[in-house]
């Protein structure tokens, strides 16, 4: 176990484009920050945009609506969410979101291995 806590600071995390089209902030991720098993990144989704459909061979992700409304594709499921639910995406499947709202859906992203542009598969 290392001797001193990490931390880190939403303002200090520059926003970038992921593979599926979602705008991330790494609010914590090995590659930048030296944590080791899993990373949290907070996404926007803008007013009427969703993100690609897309899966994960190794990396099982959870999501947690901080606000706004959307519809969830999750394997064959299509379903709304809001703000306080949380989604559980087992590895291999298929999923995107999308803003169904006039804010931005503003989602928490923790994922198990580590999230990887390499681990993304669009589809």
């Amino acid at each position: 176990m290392k001797d001193s806590a990490m931390h880190t600071s939403r303002e200090e995390s520059r926003p970038y484009i992921t593979k599926d089209g979602s705008e991330i902030r790494e609010l914590m991720h090995p590659e930048v920050h030296g944590n080791c098993n899993q990373s949290l990144a907070e996404a926007i989704i803008h007013p009427g945009c969703e993100t690609r459909l897309h899966q994960h061979r190794l990396s099982e992700e959870l999501y947690h609506v901080l606000s706004g409304s959307g519809q969830m594709t999750l394997g064959q499921r299509v379903f709304s969410v809001t703000e306080g639910e949380t989604i559980c995406i087992e590895p291999g499947v298929r999923h995107k979101i999308k803003n169904t709202a006039y804010q931005d859906l503003v989602i928490l992203c923790c994922c198990s291995p580590p999230y990887s542009h390499d681990d993304t598969k669009l589809l």
